[in-house]
């Protein structure tokens, strides 16, 4: 199979995009989906394309995932949300000592 740049370009860069969008905050949609870390009715931690995403709120669940097109749908209560950014200057503590400050 010849190598098609346009094609493996618009691959790479569907990979990096990371979006969300808020409806009324009661459903969550999330592109650029690496992982889901963890999650229960109250809290979802994941990997994105960006860094790990921290969502908070009631009555939560996961709607839709489709990790192979990183794509997340999260319903319930969406309270707030939040980058865990381990390039802030804080060398040695990992995103988990930050979760529990």
């Amino acid at each position: 199979m010849p190598y098609e740049p346009s094609v493996y370009n618009q691959e790479r860069q569907q990979e990096r995009n990371h979006e969300m969008k808020l409806i009324n905050r009661k459903r969550l949609e999330i592109t650029g989906v690496k992982d889901v870390d963890s999650f229960d009715t109250e809290e979802f931690l994941l990997q994105t394309t960006l860094g790990y995403l921290l969502i908070r709120g009631e009555n939560l669940h996961m709607k839709n995932l489709d990790v192979e097109q990183g794509l997340l749908t999260i319903q319930g209560k969406i309270g707030t949300f939040s980058y865990i950014d381990d390039h802030q200057g804080h060398k040695g503590k990992g995103f988990l000592n930050k979760l529990f400050k």
